[in-house]
């Protein structure tokens, strides 16, 4: 939204743009340092944490990283995050995976 101001100035009117800067909501605002579990192995492993993010445009990115294995790391759309079919926030049990496949969307998110 922009507003004029007019002003005056050696008998010159001098119109200026204020912009009105709105807060956007920031997509993910906790993503960096959060911990993961993936439904399925992943790279051989399944926990996993959030090291770094990078925004391109309307996309999140995620840097991983395995919690055993420093080594091996890597970039995923931090939307991916919200489905439960693929991950689960904190690092979980064999036994919790189970009981989320067998009740699904047990776990809700929103940005």
């Amino acid at each position: 939204m922009k507003k004029s101001k007019l002003l005056r100035l050696d008998n010159t009117l001098l119109s200026l743009e204020v912009k009105m800067s709105k807060k956007r909501k920031r997509k993910f605002p906790y993503l960096v340092g959060s911990k993961w579990t993936a439904v399925q192995k992943t790279w051989n492993w399944r926990h996993f944490q959030v090291v770094n993010r990078k925004n391109q445009g309307k996309w999140v990115f995620a840097e991983m990283v395995a919690s055993c294995d420093p080594q091996t790391r890597f970039w995923l759309n931090a939307s991916q995050l919200k489905d439960d079919s693929l991950w689960l926030p904190g690092w979980k049990t064999l036994q919790e995976i189970e009981t989320n496949e067998n009740y699904g969307n047990f776990y809700k998110f929103s940005d």
